[in-house]
């Protein structure tokens, strides 16, 4: 297993704007409303402006399940507000006529773990029968650190969390990303940013559950316009 495939609680682009990024978003906390909104500016508007922001929403893991193949998505490319609003429509339009959730077909943590798992057996690694259904064990390969750290992520995504905040490392099919985590009273979400060498020139990713379409449709409507005349 490879330490550098993931990191928690590692410091990230919030550190070059806050002194504490951990403590910046809480409900107490001075100007946590500007806070969020220099946040969105810097990691999700800019990127965005450069045509460089995938929306993915997530959805399937229900009553507690988190079985890796029951986990879908969908991507959009995000250049705006109106994407945004395009893929609400989507789930919308679904729910109203009783459709199946949009969902790409690659699966985003079931494909790549059966992949990871396949190669530790082929190199001679003996591995427990049970591992697939077993997250912690995940690390005892190459490749289920990272897998474990994402699995984390969409689970607390899903399921909810104590902490407003929270940054991560990992090693992503886009790269080594910084996890920038937010569990906020105006919605839960994620976004997968480059490194501070890359930032400008790599891809990022906003990821949210589906539940979380309408309470971040109106955060990035009262967020992002601010900042378009400075």
């Amino acid at each position: 297993m490879s330490q550098n495939e993931a990191k928690e609680h590692t410091p990230g682009r919030l550190n070059e704007l806050f002194a504490d990024p951990y403590r910046a978003f809480e409900n107490d906390t001075d100007e946590r409303q500007l806070h969020i909104r220099i946040m969105l500016h810097m990691l999700l508007a800019r990127p965005m402006t450069r045509g460089q922001m995938t929306l993915r929403v997530i959805h399937g893991w229900e009553n507690g399940g988190c079985e890796p193949e029951d986990l879908q998505h969908v991507d959009y490319n995000l250049g705006g507000v109106p994407d945004f609003k395009r893929a609400v429509q989507d789930f919308e339009n679904a729910s109203k006529h009783n459709t199946p959730l949009p969902a790409d077909k690659s699966a985003i943590l079931a494909a790549p773990l059966a992949d990871a798992i396949a190669d530790a057996k082929a190199e001679g690694q003996a591995l427990t029968n049970d591992i697939r259904d077993t997250p912690a064990q995940w690390p005892a390969f190459e490749g289920g650190l990272a897998l474990y750290t994402l699995f984390k992520m969409y689970h607390r995504l899903i399921y909810g969390e104590d902490d407003n905040y929270r940054c991560s490392q990992c090693m992503t099919p886009f790269g080594m990303r910084e996890i920038h985590e937010f569990h906020l009273e105006e919605g839960e979400f994620a976004l997968l940013v480059p490194t501070s060498a890359q930032f400008m020139h790599e891809e990022s990713l906003l990821v949210l559950h589906e539940s979380q379409l309408g309470p971040i449709e109106q955060l990035l409507e009262e967020s992002l316009p601010l900042f378009d005349n400075f």
